[in-house]
Protein backbone atom coordinates (compact mmCIF):
# COMPACT_ATOMS: atom_id res chain seq x y z
CA UNK A 1 0.00 0.00 0.00
CA UNK A 2 1.68 3.23 -0.80
CA UNK A 3 2.11 5.55 2.15
CA UNK A 4 2.36 8.96 0.56
CA UNK A 5 1.56 11.57 -2.00
CA UNK A 6 3.16 14.42 -3.93
CA UNK A 7 1.40 18.06 -2.90
CA UNK A 8 1.46 22.04 -3.56
CA UNK A 9 1.74 24.29 -0.88
CA UNK A 10 -1.54 26.84 -1.26
CA UNK A 11 -0.88 29.02 1.44
CA UNK A 12 -2.33 29.35 5.17
CA UNK A 13 -5.53 30.03 7.18
CA UNK A 14 -7.67 29.69 10.20
CA UNK A 15 -10.74 26.94 10.82
CA UNK A 16 -12.35 27.18 14.18
CA UNK A 17 -13.07 23.96 15.99
CA UNK A 18 -16.64 23.17 17.39
CA UNK A 19 -15.63 24.96 20.76
CA UNK A 20 -14.86 28.04 19.23
CA UNK A 21 -10.98 27.63 19.59
CA UNK A 22 -9.37 28.97 16.33
CA UNK A 23 -6.48 26.96 14.65
CA UNK A 24 -3.85 28.16 12.31
CA UNK A 25 -4.15 25.06 9.10
CA UNK A 26 -2.02 24.94 5.75
CA UNK A 27 -3.66 24.30 2.99
CA UNK A 28 -2.24 21.88 0.52
CA UNK A 29 -3.24 20.63 -2.94
CA UNK A 30 -2.54 16.90 -2.46
CA UNK A 31 -2.80 14.65 -5.47
CA UNK A 32 -4.31 13.35 -8.24
CA UNK A 33 -0.91 11.29 -8.84
CA UNK A 34 -0.98 9.16 -10.33
CA UNK A 35 1.51 5.72 -10.62
CA UNK A 36 3.96 6.01 -13.02
CA UNK A 37 6.13 3.09 -12.42
CA UNK A 38 6.50 -0.19 -10.07
CA UNK A 39 9.31 -1.51 -8.99
CA UNK A 40 10.13 -4.66 -7.65
CA UNK A 41 12.72 -6.50 -5.78
CA UNK A 42 12.89 -9.42 -8.88
CA UNK A 43 13.92 -6.48 -11.42
CA UNK A 44 15.69 -3.57 -8.93
CA UNK A 45 16.29 -4.80 -5.86
CA UNK A 46 13.55 -3.06 -3.83
CA UNK A 47 9.91 -2.46 -3.70
CA UNK A 48 8.67 1.25 -4.82
CA UNK A 49 6.47 3.31 -6.57
CA UNK A 50 7.13 6.23 -8.91
CA UNK A 51 4.18 8.70 -8.87
CA UNK A 52 3.58 11.62 -11.11
CA UNK A 53 1.88 15.17 -10.22
CA UNK A 54 1.40 18.43 -11.81
CA UNK A 55 1.13 18.99 -15.36
CA UNK A 56 4.02 19.72 -17.65
CA UNK A 57 3.67 22.06 -20.32
CA UNK A 58 6.92 20.27 -22.40
CA UNK A 59 8.74 17.03 -22.30
CA UNK A 60 12.05 16.24 -23.85
CA UNK A 61 12.34 12.73 -25.39
CA UNK A 62 13.24 10.37 -22.83
CA UNK A 63 10.61 11.80 -20.57
CA UNK A 64 8.04 11.04 -22.97
CA UNK A 65 9.13 7.42 -23.55
CA UNK A 66 9.12 7.08 -19.87
CA UNK A 67 5.87 8.13 -19.46
CA UNK A 68 3.98 6.87 -22.74
CA UNK A 69 0.44 6.68 -22.44
CA UNK A 70 0.16 7.82 -18.71
CA UNK A 71 0.40 11.65 -19.29
CA UNK A 72 2.50 14.70 -19.06
CA UNK A 73 3.59 15.28 -15.23
CA UNK A 74 6.04 18.00 -14.22
CA UNK A 75 7.29 16.12 -11.22
CA UNK A 76 8.21 12.41 -10.45
CA UNK A 77 9.08 11.03 -6.95
CA UNK A 78 9.55 7.58 -5.51
CA UNK A 79 7.74 6.50 -2.32
CA UNK A 80 9.22 3.04 -0.63
CA UNK A 81 5.97 0.20 -0.34
CA UNK A 82 5.92 -3.10 1.64
CA UNK A 83 5.02 -4.83 -1.43
CA UNK A 84 4.18 -3.93 -4.88
CA UNK A 85 2.49 -6.85 -6.72
CA UNK A 86 -0.85 -5.43 -6.06
CA UNK A 87 -0.28 -2.10 -7.51
CA UNK A 88 -0.45 -1.43 -11.46
CA UNK A 89 1.08 1.57 -13.69
CA UNK A 90 -1.64 3.83 -13.94
CA UNK A 91 -3.68 3.39 -11.18
CA UNK A 92 -4.90 6.90 -9.39
CA UNK A 93 -3.69 8.30 -5.93
CA UNK A 94 -6.14 11.08 -4.22
CA UNK A 95 -6.57 12.82 -1.00
CA UNK A 96 -8.74 10.19 0.36
CA UNK A 97 -5.62 8.06 1.28
CA UNK A 98 -5.67 10.32 4.60
CA UNK A 99 -8.49 11.25 6.33
CA UNK A 100 -9.04 14.03 9.53
CA UNK A 101 -7.18 13.11 12.90
CA UNK A 102 -4.51 10.98 11.14
CA UNK A 103 -0.58 12.34 11.65
CA UNK A 104 1.57 12.93 8.36
CA UNK A 105 5.27 13.80 7.87
CA UNK A 106 5.78 16.48 5.09
CA UNK A 107 8.66 16.93 3.65
CA UNK A 108 9.30 20.36 1.20
CA UNK A 109 11.68 22.77 0.66
CA UNK A 110 12.76 25.62 3.37
CA UNK A 111 12.62 29.54 2.71
CA UNK A 112 16.10 30.60 0.96
CA UNK A 113 17.36 33.47 3.23
CA UNK A 114 20.36 34.26 1.43
CA UNK A 115 23.73 35.04 2.87
CA UNK A 116 23.20 35.54 6.48
CA UNK A 117 25.89 36.35 9.72
CA UNK A 118 25.87 34.33 12.62
CA UNK A 119 23.46 36.26 14.46
CA UNK A 120 20.61 35.43 11.95
CA UNK A 121 21.52 32.42 11.77
CA UNK A 122 22.64 30.40 14.81
CA UNK A 123 20.99 33.39 16.82
CA UNK A 124 24.42 34.61 18.22
CA UNK A 125 24.85 37.12 21.11
CA UNK A 126 27.38 39.50 19.27
CA UNK A 127 30.18 41.28 20.77
CA UNK A 128 29.90 44.00 23.54
CA UNK A 129 28.04 47.24 22.80
CA UNK A 130 31.12 49.12 24.28
CA UNK A 131 33.56 51.86 23.47
CA UNK A 132 36.27 49.83 21.38
CA UNK A 133 33.78 47.55 20.38
CA UNK A 134 32.37 49.85 17.69
CA UNK A 135 32.84 47.48 14.86
CA UNK A 136 31.95 43.94 16.20
CA UNK A 137 28.53 44.18 17.26
CA UNK A 138 27.75 41.70 15.17
CA UNK A 139 30.96 39.56 14.27
CA UNK A 140 31.39 35.96 15.37
CA UNK A 141 34.14 36.12 18.11
CA UNK A 142 37.32 33.74 18.23
CA UNK A 143 36.51 30.62 16.25
CA UNK A 144 39.62 29.06 18.38
CA UNK A 145 41.65 27.85 15.50
CA UNK A 146 45.45 28.21 17.54
CA UNK A 147 48.63 25.61 16.94
CA UNK A 148 46.34 22.70 18.26
CA UNK A 149 44.49 21.63 16.24
CA UNK A 150 45.57 23.98 13.92
CA UNK A 151 42.45 24.06 11.89
CA UNK A 152 38.63 24.65 11.96
CA UNK A 153 36.75 21.79 12.60
CA UNK A 154 33.72 21.11 10.63
CA UNK A 155 30.45 22.01 11.54
CA UNK A 156 31.51 25.33 13.17
CA UNK A 157 28.72 27.17 13.37
CA UNK A 158 29.60 30.42 11.10
CA UNK A 159 27.95 32.75 8.51
CA UNK A 160 26.50 31.32 5.32
CA UNK A 161 23.80 30.02 3.34
CA UNK A 162 20.61 30.49 5.39
CA UNK A 163 17.43 28.40 4.11
CA UNK A 164 16.74 26.62 1.16
CA UNK A 165 17.35 23.04 2.58
CA UNK A 166 15.43 20.36 2.50
CA UNK A 167 13.00 19.77 5.71
CA UNK A 168 10.70 16.99 7.08
CA UNK A 169 8.22 18.48 10.06
CA UNK A 170 6.90 15.39 11.87
CA UNK A 171 3.39 14.20 13.50
CA UNK A 172 1.25 17.00 11.86
CA UNK A 173 -2.58 16.38 12.41
CA UNK A 174 -4.76 16.36 9.61
CA UNK A 175 -8.10 18.53 10.09
CA UNK A 176 -9.52 17.68 6.89
CA UNK A 177 -9.57 15.56 3.24
CA UNK A 178 -11.61 17.34 0.20
CA UNK A 179 -11.33 14.35 -2.44
CA UNK A 180 -13.67 16.28 -4.34
CA UNK A 181 -11.05 19.41 -4.13
CA UNK A 182 -8.12 17.93 -3.76
CA UNK A 183 -7.50 19.69 -0.43
CA UNK A 184 -5.57 18.70 2.46
CA UNK A 185 -5.92 20.93 5.79
CA UNK A 186 -2.87 19.73 8.15
CA UNK A 187 -2.88 21.13 11.58
CA UNK A 188 0.42 24.17 11.94
CA UNK A 189 3.15 25.64 9.98
CA UNK A 190 5.23 23.19 6.93
CA UNK A 191 8.46 24.43 4.92
CA UNK A 192 8.33 26.54 2.18
CA UNK A 193 6.90 28.84 0.35
CA UNK A 194 3.36 29.63 -1.42
CA UNK A 195 3.01 26.73 -4.55
CA UNK A 196 6.07 24.70 -2.87
CA UNK A 197 6.86 20.99 -3.88
CA UNK A 198 5.44 18.68 -1.16
CA UNK A 199 5.94 15.25 -0.05
CA UNK A 200 3.26 14.07 2.82
CA UNK A 201 3.53 10.56 4.18
CA UNK A 202 1.67 9.22 7.44
CA UNK A 203 3.88 9.06 10.09
CA UNK A 204 5.54 5.46 10.65
CA UNK A 205 5.09 5.93 14.47
CA UNK A 206 2.90 8.15 16.85
CA UNK A 207 3.66 11.34 18.27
Amino acid sequence: MIEGIIGKKLGMTQIFRDNGTAEAVTAIEAGPCSVIQVKTVAKEGYNAVQLGFGEAKRLNSPQQGHLKGLGQFNYLREFRVGDSEAIKAGERIDVSLFKAGDLVDITGVSKGKGFAGVVKRHHFAGGPKTQGQSDRHRHPGSIGSTTSPGRVFKGMRMAGHMGDRKTTVRHLEVFEADSARNLLLVKGAIPGGRNGLLIIKKSSREK
